[in-house]
């Protein structure tokens, strides 16, 4: 009997072998592998389902590696801040005047200097010929003015004298025509010689009249000429003095007391009218220019409070100018310095400084986050109360400043969020703090 046969023989009671009918092998394996199949299939299905119910893990995160802050009310600060430097508020460019030739430098940019100190010497033998010859037509001007004046005073008081006379036989007429009007009426002289003595005071009178305005005449031409001689000799004096200044601007002077910071020139260079020469500058009085990011300018004001760090000290100072354009970003402040400037403190020193915008009385504030404009919507995490996890928060920002930022929902007091770069993790809603 062979193995299977025995597997399916079965004995009677007395040991006899009974023959069982046999079932389809094959067919009770298929049924198995069925019911197999559908039940790992219900299995996966399960375990895919509970699968993605479940949250994802969250990362860990290194509470030493980041950044918290609470949430406070109170008073806020607005501030903003922005790298600058240290520049004179009085520079004074120098150029040539006129085509001229360095022949010296007398003194090298960094030496202090008053406004009379030479700093170039300079030559042009045209100027200096012109400004002999400006001089020598002044002068002439001046004696010819001189002349004039002499021959208007002689003609004025040659005709102040013929009317003089003129005047006095006038007078001396009229006496005539009196008397013999007296004489008359007392039959002592005839009617003829008292009309003869009328008409001649008539006459002289005419006379003198013609005469009084002869003298008003030669004075108005007198005064003419003489006004037109002293005009010449005024232009001439304009460009006598003109050259002389060109002449004289051949010794380049500082005009003001300071620091000579540039002398873009060379011993034996040939410079051109306008040339910059030299520049100096008053190192005592200074002011800060600040460039302010665009996006922070908007509410700087002029007149607002602002600190200045020389990196030696702070010095306190007033915004007094703001730039029209923008520049790479940023705005240009000018801020003037209010305080005694500290040692070390020169042109072209940088410095940070800082504007004061306005204080919020009773806001909800916290760090400013590392990213995120003020008045927009950022996600911040939260740090739940055991401190160990921190969760994904919408937060609707206000006003910012410097170091601050003030929250308008999303937040309340005692609240503690994550300001750090957490965009390593913006595919997660939540991270576990260790």
């Amino acid at each position: 009997m062979t193995y299977d046969e025995r597997r399916l023989a079965r004995f009677s009671p007395l040991g006899i072998p009974v023959d069982i009918i046999r079932e389809d092998v094959s067919e009770k394996r298929r049924k198995k592998r069925l019911v197999l199949a559908a039940a790992g299939a219900v299995a996966v299905l399960l375990i895919t389902l509970g699968l993605s119910r479940l949250k994802p893990a969250a990362p860990t995160v290194e509470k030493s590696t980041v950044w918290m802050d609470t949430v406070k009310r109170g008073p806020m600060l607005r501030q903003v801040r922005g790298p600058g430097t240290l520049v004179p508020q009085e520079i004074r460019y120098i150029s040539a005047e006129t085509n001229a030739r360095v022949e010296r430098l007398v003194i090298l940019p960094g030496a202090p200097v008053k406004p009379d100190t030479i700093l170039v010497e300079m030559s042009n033998p045209d100027v200096e010929r012109q400004a002999l010859e400006a001089e020598s037509q002044f002068r002439a001007a001046q004696a010819e003015l001189a002349n004039v004046k002499a021959h208007a005073e002689r003609d004025i008081m040659d005709q102040e004298a013929a009317a003089a006379t003129v005047r006095s036989d006038f007078h001396q007429a009229q006496l005539q025509a009196e008397t013999n009007e007296g004489l008359y009426k007392e039959g002592l002289v005839a009617a003829l010689i008292l009309k003869l003595s009328k008409v001649r005071a008539e006459e002289l009178e005419t006379r003198n009249a013609i005469e009084e305005k002869r003298v008003a005449t030669v004075e108005a031409s007198a005064r003419a000429q003489v006004s037109v001689q002293e005009a010449a000799v005024d232009q001439l004096r304009a460009l006598s003095n003109l050259r002389k200044a060109q002449k004289e601007a051949l010794h380049v002077r500082a005009g003001i007391p300071g620091v000579l910071q540039e002398l873009p020139v060379q011993v034996g260079q040939q410079v051109a009218p306008g040339v910059t020469i030299a520049k100096v500058a008053e190192p005592t009085r200074l002011k800060a220019q600040l460039k302010i990011a665009e996006t922070q300018a908007k509410d700087v004001q002029i007149g607002q409070p602002a600190s200045i760090d020389t990196r030696n000290g702070l010095v306190a100072g007033k915004v007094a100018r703001i730039d029209p354009a923008v520049q790479n970003g940023t705005v240009t402040v000018d801020v003037t310095l209010e305080g005694e400037l500290p040692v070390g403190a020169r042109p072209d020193l940088s410095v940070d400084g800082t504007i004061e915008l306005d204080r919020l009385k009773d806001v909800l504030y916290v760090g400013r986050p590392a990213f995120g404009q003020e008045k927009s919507l950022v996600g911040l995490f939260k740090v739940n109360e055991d401190g160990d996890e921190a969760t994904r928060v919408k937060v609707k920002l206000g006003k910012s400043s410097v170091n601050t930022v003030e929250i308008v929902e999303g937040l309340k007091p005692g609240d503690k969020v994550i300001l750090s770069d957490m965009s390593a993790w913006d595919a997660y809603d939540r991270v576990r703090l260790k």
